[in-house]
């Protein structure tokens, strides 16, 4: 298996603590890794993809801050750059996107446009 030295996308700190939070949960499938990626659909054309997978063919393997990552190669032209963020307040909870190359966001933050 290969790893690559550098990633395409960034996690800030808080991010990285939330995630390793999550790894460390009973039960926790210790043969994944943290898949980014997109997807079509939602209401400005492309969705985020965050979450625990396996690797497949075609990924990108890549580990920031001691976390397994996972990217399909075909996504980086629109991932590259992008920083994930974790969100603890009452109001905003959850993991953010900020992406360099999308052209337009949704009010939800979890797709965009190129």
């Amino acid at each position: 298996m290969e790893v690559a030295v550098i990633s395409a996308v960034k996690l800030t700190v808080g991010a990285v603590e939330e995630i390793k939070r999550l790894m460390g949960e009973p039960g926790f499938d210790t043969t994944q890794r943290l898949r980014v990626g997109v997807k079509g659909g939602g209401c400005s054309g492309m969705t985020y993809v965050l979450g625990f997978d396996m690797q497949e063919e075609g990924d990108e393997v890549f580990e920031i801050e001691g976390i397994g990552c996972i990217m399909n190669k075909s996504h980086q032209i629109y991932l590259y750059g992008m920083e994930v963020d974790w969100k603890g307040g009452l109001n905003s909870r959850g993991f953010t996107f900020s992406n360099p190359n999308a052209s337009s966001t949704c009010g939800c933050g979890t797709s965009f446009a190129v």
